[in-house]
């Protein structure tokens, strides 16, 4: 995670202002947690594999 952050979000852009930085960090997590899809989870976002893993909780 960290490497990502810093080659798709840190390095990627320039800050205009700590303000700035807040709310573009936080947009690129948000990003990274709800729409892109991760490999290493079967191709489903963070949360769609959250909600599936919390599904069959229930049901077992």
């Amino acid at each position: 995670f960290n490497g990502r952050v810093r080659a798709e979000c840190l390095n990627a852009s320039w800050f205009l202002s700590m303000a700035d930085a807040i709310e573009r960090i936080e947009e690129w997590r948000c990003h990274y947690n709800n729409d892109r899809p991760h490999t290493s989870l079967g191709n489903l976002t963070p949360n769609e594999f959250a909600r599936q893993t919390q599904t069959a909780r229930e049901i077992a």
